[in-house]
C-alpha cells in the first residue's frame, strides 16, 4: 500500500470513527467500537472501498496509533467529537506534559487556558517532540509545558489513552508555562 493511499484511508477512518459515523451509516457502541466488517461495507457503499488487509496496514503503520483493534472491532483511540466512553480509568500524570499549538492561539490560551474545543478532552503529549509534531500540523509550532503535577494535586482528573495521549477536561491558564 503506497503512502498516499495509507494517509487517505487513515484520514477517512479518523473522520468517521471520531466525528461523523452517521455520515457513512455506521453506529458506534457506547465505547466507540464498530464491527470491522460493518465499517468496511459502509466505506465501500460511500465510494472508499478498503480491504481488511489495507485496514490492518493503516492501523499497524500509524505512528500515532490512532486506532485500536480488538478482535473483529475497531475504534479511534481518542479525539472524538461524538459521545463515547473510552472506559479509561483516572491516571496520575507525570509532573509535566506538553501541548503543541501555534502562535496565533496564544492570546486566547493565556486568557482561557486550554479547552477541548469540539472534542471531549484536551490532548496532552508525553514529550516535547510529539507536541512539536502536533503543533506543526497548523503552522510553526509552539510548545506549552503543562504543570500536570500541580493540576493533579488541585483535583484535576487525567486519563491516558491506549496510544499514550493524555486527556483532561481543560487546562486553566495558571498551569501553563509559556516559553516564547
Amino acid at each position: 500500500m503506497d503512502e498516499r493511499r495509507t494517509v487517505k484511508v487513515s484520514r477517512y477512518l479518523s473522520k468517521h470513527l471520531r466525528h461523523s459515523p452517521d455520515r457513512i451509516g455506521i453506529s458506534l457502541d457506547p465505547q466507540g467500537w464498530v464491527a470491522v466488517d460493518e465499517l468496511l461495507r459502509a466505506c465501500a457503499r460511500h465510494g472508499v472501498a478498503v480491504t481488511r488487509d489495507e485496514l490492518d496496514h493503516v492501523v499497524a503503520a500509524d505512528d500515532k496509533q490512532r486506532f485500536a483493534v480488538d478482535g473483529d472491532h475497531i475504534r479511534a483511540s481518542q479525539g472524538h467529537s461524538v459521545t463515547v466512553d473510552l472506559g479509561l480509568p483516572p491516571a496520575e500524570p507525570p509532573a509535566y506534559l506538553y501541548h503543541g499549538t501555534v502562535a496565533r492561539t496564544l492570546g486566547a490560551i493565556r486568557t482561557e487556558g486550554l479547552r477541548p474545543m469540539n472534542r471531549h478532552h484536551v490532548h496532552l503529549s508525553p514529550d516535547r517532540e510529539t507536541a512539536v509534531r502536533v503543533g506543526a500540523r497548523r503552522g510553526a509550532p509552539v510548545v506549552l509545558a503543562v504543570d500536570t503535577g500541580a493540576m493533579h494535586q488541585a483535583g484535576h482528573v487525567f486519563h491516558v489513552s491506549a496510544n499514550g495521549v493524555w486527556l483532561t477536561d481543560s487546562v486553566p491558564p495558571e498551569f501553563l508555562r509559556l516559553r516564547e
